[in-house]
C-alpha cells in the first residue's frame, strides 16, 4: 500500500482546483461523458469490470481529485498525477493557438475508445523529469509539430527526445483482456457445477496458440463449460488441453497465512509471471476453483519494447542530434515488470538491439511502466524511476552536457 502524507484543507483545495483546471482543458462534458463510458466498461462483479477499472485508473483518480469534498490527505501516487496534471495546465497557458490545439487533440484521443490518458502523462512526466535534472525542455512536437516530442538543452547541447506508449498485450499470445472475457463467460457455469461438486479444484490450460480471435474466444468458453457439464476430468483439442485437478494447497496454513493470503502469490510461484490466473468460489462452503492458462509459447514484453525503439528511432528521430527514447511500457503486471528486470531480459534485448544499424540515431533509451508514474520505490518500481541504457557507440554517448539525461542508472 502507499503511504498517505498528510495535507491540510487548503492544499486539498488547491488539488481539486488544479484537477478542474486539467479537466476543463478537455471540457465538462467530453468529461462527464467519459465518465460514463469508463462506469460502463467497469461493470460490477466481472473481471472485464475489474480491468476497465486497472486501465482507466488514471482518469478515474483524476476525477477524483478534482471533486472538493475528498479527504484531505493526498497518497503518493496522487501527489504524482497532481503535478503533472498542473504540468498540463501550465503547458497550455504557455502555447499559442495551435500548438495549444495539439496539445488538446492529444488529450481528447486519450479520452476515446479504449484509449487511455498515459501517453499524454508519459509525456507530461518525461519533461518534468529532465527539467529536474537541470535541462531545458521544448515542447517541439506540440510547439513546432516536430517528429520528435522534446527537445531538451543544457550547457550549450541538445538532443531529441521521443516518447512512446506501448502496451504489453502486443508481447502476449494470450491477450489478458480475452482472458477476462474467458472468465466471465465461464463463471455462470462454474458457480452451479461448483455448488454441486464442493472441494478445491484447479483447471490448467495449456493453449498452444494462444487466443487468436473471437471465434476461438467462444469455441474454449465451449469447451470448458462442456467439459464441467461432463465431469470430464481432461479434454485436449489442437487449440487447447484441459486438464482438471484437486487443487492442493500444501505449505499454505505452515506459513502462518490465511488461504486468501497466500493464495496469489502460491499460483504466481507454480505458474509464473506469464500465466493467467482466476480464483473464484465459494467461502462458507470452503470451496474453491483455480483456473490457471498459458500459452504455447513464452511472453515477447523485452522483443516487443525492442520493435518500438526501432520505430521510434526511425520516425520520431532526426538524426542530426543525440536521441533518446522513453518507452512507457503499459499494461503490464507487477510480477512480469519485476522478472523483466531481475533477469536482465530487457536489458541484454535493448543492448543487443544497440549493435544494429536500426540503433544508430539513438543515444540512450529509457522505460518506465505505471509503477514508475505512480511512485512505487524498488521492489516493485524501477530504481530512480526508469531503467535507462546507454548506447556507448553512439558518437555522443560520453557528452558532459548530455550525462544526466543517458547514463545508464
Amino acid at each position: 500500500m502507499l503511504q498517505a502524507s498528510p495535507a491540510t484543507d487548503d492544499a486539498t483545495s488547491d488539488a481539486s482546483g488544479a484537477c478542474r483546471g486539467f479537466l476543463a482543458l478537455a471540457g465538462e462534458q467530453v468529461w462527464r461523458q467519459r465518465m460514463a463510458d469508463i462506469a460502463a466498461r467497469a461493470r460490477p462483479r466481472s473481471w472485464s469490470g475489474r480491468a476497465a477499472q486497472q486501465r482507466h485508473a488514471l482518469e478515474l483518480l483524476l476525477a477524483r481529485l478534482a471533486d472538493p469534498r475528498q479527504t484531505p490527505r493526498l497518497s503518493a501516487a496522487e501527489q504524482q498525477v497532481l503535478a503533472l496534471a498542473r504540468e498540463a495546465v501550465a503547458l497550455a497557458d504557455t502555447l499559442p493557438a495551435h500548438p495549444r490545439a495539439r496539445l488538446r487533440q492529444r488529450l481528447m484521443e486519450g479520452l476515446t475508445g479504449e484509449a487511455t490518458l498515459i501517453p499524454l502523462f508519459h509525456l507530461l512526466r518525461e519533461a518534468s523529469r529532465q527539467r529536474a535534472r537541470g535541462f531545458t525542455v521544448h515542447f517541439a512536437g506540440l510547439a513546432d509539430d516536430a517528429p520528435y516530442d522534446l527537445l531538451i538543452e543544457r550547457e550549450g547541447m541538445a538532443a531529441e527526445l521521443a516518447c512512446r506508449t506501448v502496451s504489453a498485450e502486443e508481447g502476449r499470445h494470450l491477450h489478458r483482456q480475452d482472458w477476462c472475457t474467458l472468465v466471465d463467460g465461464i463463471n455462470p457455469d462454474l458457480q452451479t457445477w461448483l455448488a454441486a461438486h464442493p472441494g478445491r479444484y484447479l483447471l490448467k490450460m495449456t493453449l498452444p496458440e494462444g487466443i487468436q480471435d473471437q471465434a476461438a474466444l467462444a469455441d474454449l468458453q465451449r469447451q470448458v463449460s462442456n467439459l464441467l457439464a461432463t465431469e470430464k476430468r481432461q479434454d485436449a483439442t489442437a487449440a487447447a488441453v484441459l486438464k482438471l485437478d484437486p487443487l492442493m494447497l500444501a505449505g499454505v496454513q505452515a506459513a502462518g497465512q490465511s488461504i486468501a493470503q497466500a493464495l496469489p502469490q502460491k499460483l504466481r510461484d507454480l505458474f509464473g509471471p506469464d500465466a493467467h490466473l482466476a480464483v473464484t468460489g465459494d467461502p462458507a462452503a470452503g470451496s474453491l476453483f483455480v483456473m490457471a492458462a498459458r500459452a504455447g509459447r513464452e511472453n515477447a514484453l523485452a522483443a516487443t519494447v525492442v520493435r518500438h525503439l526501432g520505430a521510434a528511432a526511425e520516425q520520431g528521430l532526426t538524426g542530426t542530434r543525440p536521441g533518446i527514447v522513453c518507452i512507457f511500457l503499459d499494461d503490464i503486471e507487477r510480477a512480469e515488470w519485476r522478472m523483466l528486470r531481475e533477469t536482465l531480459e530487457l536489458e541484454g534485448a535493448v543492448r543487443r538491439f544497440f549493435t544494429t544499424q536500426a540503433a544508430a540515431r539513438i543515444t540512450a533509451a529509457a522505460c518506465a511502466t505505471r509503477l514508475e508514474m505512480f511512485g512505487l520505490a524498488p521492489p516493485d518500481g524501477a530504481e530512480a524511476g526508469e531503467l535507462r541504457f546507454r548506447n556507448q557507440s553512439h558518437p555522443a554517448a560520453r557528452e558532459p552536457a548530455l550525462l544526466p539525461a543517458i547514463a545508464s542508472c
